[in-house]
């Protein structure tokens, strides 16, 4: 009964269905294991920012370039600010007891005894980075030799959340913090990296470091687990329709050995014959019986 299995047909649905479902598995699992990974990642990140907060500053020279394990770490470095080239960073969010409140960055750029020039989040103010009786109210950055101490962080790009990389921002402002960005604008080197202030000048409000890259439980760490449903639902549906096939074709075999015929199905041929010699035998026996 079960003959059918054997046809070219259902070898090529029991081949796909034997390489299909051990697929969706190992992704299933591997996006699983991403999931993980980025969880495990934002609890070591949130553990290392914990910690830098009561460690000491280190010189901004031993943490770079910026990763997943120095990123949030309290940096410091000693210079005096370029006074001429402040900037406002616009439409940046922060988080407070109020809620979520929009405002702008303001950025200065330190230039260290290295020659090379760090940027430096002052601080945050609500408001618009266009108005003038906003920015009017941005504190003039300290004058002379400086040392600042703050939360180092990785260039942004334009996936972080807040930039404006399409550009046509006024002169003084700047849609993403980064040496590539910041090229064009002073004509200095710049550290790929930039750091948040802990202790700031009022009104400013101080920037929380974000997480790094990577390591925050972000959207794509939830698509990662979104893929993971994904590709089991997947593999269950492989299975459904393999028995869904296999009970329609045994029930149809099952039904052709019994001689049953589907409507609209020609007629097996044995049935066929049986039926003539029938008809050919009561046609005989007709005239005997008028006989």
């Amino acid at each position: 009964m079960y003959r059918f299995l054997l046809t070219p047909r259902w070898w090529g649905i029991n081949v796909f269905a034997v390489l299909a479902i051990p697929l969706c598995l190992f992704m299933g699992s591997w996006q699983l294991s991403r999931f993980e990974d980025r969880v495990n990642t934002h609890q070591q990140q949130e553990d290392r920012s914990a910690r830098a907060k009561t460690e000491a500053a280190r010189p901004l020279a031993g943490l770079l370039p910026v990763d997943t394990v120095t990123s949030g770490r309290q940096a410091s470095a000693r210079g005096h600010y370029d006074t001429g080239h402040q900037l406002l960073v616009p439409d940046r969010t922060l988080k407070d007891k109020h809620g979520r409140q929009q405002g702008f960055y303001v950025l200065d750029l330190l230039r260290t005894d290295g020659g090379k020039a760090l940027p430096v989040v002052r601080g945050w103010l609500p408001g618009d980075a266009g108005s003038k009786a906003d920015t009017a109210k941005v504190p003039a950055p300290p004058k002379g030799e400086v040392t600042v101490t703050g939360a180092l962080q990785a260039s942004e790009n334009q996936g972080t959340d807040g930039v404006q990389a399409g550009g046509g921002l006024p002169p003084g402002q700047l849609g993403m913090i980064s040496a590539a960005s910041l090229v064009n604008i002073v004509p200095y080197e710049v550290y790929d990296a930039w750091i948040t202030l802990t202790d700031t000048q009022a009104p400013l409000r101080a920037v929380p470091p974000a997480a790094a890259e990577g390591s925050g439980l972000d959207l794509k760490a939830f698509q990662n687990l979104g893929y993971t449903g994904e590709w089991f639902v997947f593999a269950g549906f492989v299975v459904f329709m393999w028995f869904r096939l296999f009970r329609r074709d045994a029930e149809a075999a099952r039904d052709a050995a019994l001689g049953i015929v589907a409507e609209g199905e020609p007629a097996p041929q044995g049935g066929a014959a049986q039926g003539e010699e029938r008809g050919a035998g009561e046609g005989a026996a007709a005239p005997a019986r008028r006989a």
